[in-house]
């Protein structure tokens, strides 16, 4: 039997199943897509971390969606603080702030505006803790119990053993 040129042959059923829904998907996404805000049509979103800093810590401050080169951000935990452009090419703005020492313990409200005063405003939670800021680790190790202790003994030991195993295979292999 004479071979069909490549312009008469048939899809397997699969394949021709699968293309309609395919091109269906990709247009569905490119609709999606084309539909989404651009960034400098989409609303200002700021963010404030960590969002519950105790007295005495230093917290970080963004927005972004400004469309702008300059902003602030103001609270009554930490005064006002200019921001400046965090990186040109997504257009966010940071700055940074110590929450003082003698802050009151609650809630305190942060409110950025976009280009300064007069400037689209958005505003976001900022609870400060009791207590003060934990020096050394900064907060970030607490107490281990003998279990993870373990596991993690078990985890180094394995880890060892595979690699003396590997390293002893080599060695057989090349003699």
């Amino acid at each position: 039997m004479p071979a069909m040129p490549a312009a008469h042959r048939r899809l397997p059923p699969t394949a021709a199943a699968v293309l309609p829904a395919a091109s269906v998907c990709a247009l569905a996404v490119f609709a999606v897509f084309a539909a989404a805000p651009t960034p400098a049509h989409a609303s200002p979103s700021a963010t404030v971390s960590p969002g519950s800093p105790a007295p005495g810590q230093r917290i970080t401050l963004g927005i972004s969606g400004c469309g702008t080169k300059t902003g602030r951000a103001t609270s009554r935990a930490f005064g006002e603080v200019r921001l400046t452009p965090g990186h040109p090419e997504t257009g966010n703005l940071v700055g940074s702030a110590d929450v003082p020492r003698t802050a009151a313990a609650g809630s305190h409200p942060v409110t950025f505006e976009c280009g300064g005063p007069g400037g689209t405003r958005v505003t976001v939670p900022l609870t400060v803790i009791a207590g003060a800021a934990r020096g050394g680790s900064g907060g970030s190790i607490g107490s281990t119990s003998t279990g993870q202790i373990a596991v993690g003994g078990a985890l180094v030991a394995g880890a060892l053993g595979a690699g003396f195993h590997v390293m002893r295979r080599r060695a057989e292999a090349g003699a």
